[in-house]
């Protein structure tokens, strides 16, 4: 099994990104598992009807693309994901490109604790997600 960075092997500014496109079958997959059936997210006819004009993604789910990056690149495999603050900044419409970015700001070998800044662009630039995550890397 490979293992992921230990503390002694990330830095200050180290970074990982994640792209991906947000399709309809996801969104509604992502209903299911979360129970959020809210119809801004599921129905083009209620969506038509709030400001957002279209079927938007749930926050959630374009935020779970951090997790990606921890779990698999940044630290990486047996990495803990022990928190995460977020603000949802834009709406995510179906089918956008969503880049997910994890920087690494502020390494405490102590305690074995590493926080990265978490931000998501559009594929216009826009940030659509930023906050700051804290992990738990794995140990020799």
């Amino acid at each position: 099994m490979q293992q992921g960075k230990t503390i002694q092997q990330l830095t200050i500014g180290q970074s990982a990104e994640f792209s991906k496109i947000f399709t309809s079958m996801e969104v509604e997959s992502f209903a299911e598992v979360s129970g959020d059936h809210n119809p801004v997210h599921l129905s083009a006819e209620y969506a038509a009807t709030t400001r957002f004009k279209q079927r938007i993604c749930h926050g959630h789910l374009v935020a779970s693309l951090f997790s990606a990056i921890l779990g698999t690149d940044l630290p990486g495999e047996g990495s803990i994901y022990l928190g995460q603050s977020i603000k949802y900044l834009k709406p995510v419409y179906l089918d956008d490109t969503i880049t997910a970015k994890v920087t690494v700001i502020e390494i405490d070998e102590e305690k074995n604790r590493v926080k990265c800044e978490t931000t998501a662009f559009n594929q216009h630039g826009d940030c659509v997600i930023t906050g700051v995550a804290e992990i738990m890397p794995p140990r020799n």
